[in-house]
């Protein structure tokens, strides 16, 4: 899994039919202590509601694919809008 921003949205008038419907936004990987790789942006199906500004947890490959029962052809898919990171006391 990996930890990421949302920095932007992302449309497309055209695109396979199973894709129809989705949502897609534009994530930026982060590190644990909240760095942005600008370098490295992911595009993501969202579902849960996530916006531009969440700290999102996204799932990538196989199980990315698959929304309820169907297997659509995508490769990312926000799982979490991150409400709180706690440290440990280490």
């Amino acid at each position: 899994m990996i930890l990421g921003k949302v920095v932007g949205n992302t449309w497309a008038t055209r695109k396979e039919d199973g894709l129809n419907g989705l949502k897609f936004l534009i994530v930026q990987p982060i590190n644990i202590n909240g760095k942005r790789d600008e370098a490295k942006s992911i595009i993501a199906v969202d579902r849960i509601g996530a916006g531009v500004n969440d700290i999102v947890l996204i799932t990538q490959g196989s199980p990315a694919s698959i929304i309820g029962e169907r297997k659509v052809p995508i490769d990312a898919v926000i799982i979490g809008i991150i409400d709180e990171k706690v440290e440990s006391g280490e």
